[in-house]
């Protein structure tokens, strides 16, 4: 899990409402492509301190710090992903290691999206948890690939060649640019960073609905062809039963509610009564 400071996380939540915005309505194949990109801007920031602090440095201007992303970006990147990554050197950093963590929880959250949008996404999340196990299992694997003696994109293609055809496609993918972006982190500590990060987008996509009754299928189906519209992803809802609510739903996002209840429209009249 990302243990970032105060400016940081708010940062982090910040950006990820963007990313929101930038992966309502795609394809599995866009979100993909928007993962993709963020990896390889993921890729320069690791490799670069001087350029993490240029785009970190709170002294520095934000049109400079925009400046030299579109330098370096520009024409890698499509125009949505290159308007986020501006968006995120925008922001407050505490440490200028503290971008580089929320460029990858980004990106793993738009292959976990394309994921989603598969219908595949808890597979993935289950698949990422089978790979640990396999690393224990397996000491020659894990040295393999913690080895700082081969490239990134050798160990990818012996990430493919052993899971190409048991996992699903995302988390390959995911597999992939884990081995790619590992540094100087043992692969089991990166792996746990994207397992928060699947998890995080699997919470973003899920809707808890608080109901005083147990919903019809009907109204199930209803009520996450709405959610799925709003979010621009399809919706997963699981109800739970809250003798509180006298009448309407609940809908709880990660930690956002969205309160339809009769109950709190009794309590907004009684507050604006009392105005």
């Amino acid at each position: 899990m990302l243990n970032l400071g105060g400016n940081s996380r708010q940062s982090l939540s910040a950006i990820r409402v963007v990313l929101d915005g930038k992966l309502k309505g795609l394809s599995a194949i866009e979100c993909t492509a928007v993962s993709a990109e963020l990896f390889n801007v993921l890729l320069a920031l690791q490799s670069s301190g001087a350029l993490r602090r240029a785009v970190t440095d709170p002294a520095r201007e934000h049109e400079a710090k925009s400046a030299l992303v579109t330098d370096l970006f520009g024409k890698s990147l499509s125009k949505s992903t290159l308007d986020l990554v501006n968006q995120l050197v925008a922001l407050r950093w505490s440490r200028t290691t503290d971008i580089v963590h929320a460029i990858e929880q980004l990106a793993v959250e738009a292959e976990a999206t394309a994921a989603n949008t598969d219908d595949s996404l808890d597979s993935v999340e289950e698949e990422l948890f089978a790979f640990s196990k396999v690393l224990v299992a397996n000491n020659d694997l894990r040295q393999a690939l913690n080895s700082s003696l081969d490239s990134g994109d050798h160990k990818a293609e012996l990430i493919k060649a052993i899971f190409g055809g048991k996992y699903k496609p995302s988390s390959v993918r995911l597999l992939e640019q884990l081995v790619r972006v590992l540094q100087r982190r043992s692969i089991e500590l990166a792996l746990l960073a994207f397992i928060h990060g699947i998890t995080a987008r699997h919470n973003r996509l899920r809707a808890v609905v608080l109901s005083r009754s147990e919903l019809s299928p009907a109204q199930r189906e209803k009520l996450a062809s709405t959610l799925t519209k709003q979010m621009g992803q399809p919706v997963h809802v699981s109800v739970e039963i809250d003798a509180s609510v006298i009448g309407g739903v609940a809908v709880r996002f990660d930690d956002e509610v969205i309160d339809g209840t009769i109950s709190n429209r009794l309590a907004e009249a009684s507050r604006a009564l009392a105005v």
